[in-house]
């Protein structure tokens, strides 16, 4: 079976993904196609999505669609790539030590990362939890910086 990622670039599509993705974990990349590190997260969700697809579906989002503006204005996405988590319409969280628990900035450092993360964010869901302690060592999360407007 092919697996390929698809690409959604209009809020419907993003809308209809988040409420008929049931009973799986849905990862939304946020980002663009051109950017290399997209690219690299991009290489790293492609070669996982068939180990996972049991329990997780995986879409990229076209951060420079004007349709989907929306959410990039409600998840602030503000650095690229950011990969927001959903299960059965509810947005999951993870603390992975940073500030802000709402996404997952920057790319997985390998396949395995990934398969974890999205792993981890099942099993809360099953357990009803709505934000999950991310498994992964704190050298292989990707540092940045939280830049706040207007304070």
């Amino acid at each position: 079976m092919e697996y390929i990622l698809r690409t959604l670039t209009k809020k419907e599509e993003v809308d209809s993904i988040i409420r008929d993705t049931i009973d799986k974990v849905l990862v939304l990349r946020l980002g663009r196609s051109s950017d290399p590190l997209c690219l690299q997260l991009d290489d790293i969700l492609y070669k996982s999505v068939r180990e996972v697809s049991k329990f997780t579906t995986v879409a990229l989002v076209d951060i420079d669609s004007e349709d989907v503006r929306v959410y990039v204005k409600y998840f602030d996405i503000t650095l690229i790539p950011s990969t927001i988590f959903f299960f059965n319409a509810h947005h999951m969280k993870m603390d992975s030590g940073s500030a802000d628990h709402t996404k997952w900035v920057g790319a997985f450092q390998r396949k395995q990362d990934f398969i974890d993360v999205v792993e981890a964010i099942f099993r809360g869901a099953m357990k009803g939890k709505l934000i999950v302690t991310c498994p992964l060592p704190p050298e292989r999360i990707p540092k940045f910086q939280l830049l706040y407007k207007d304070v």
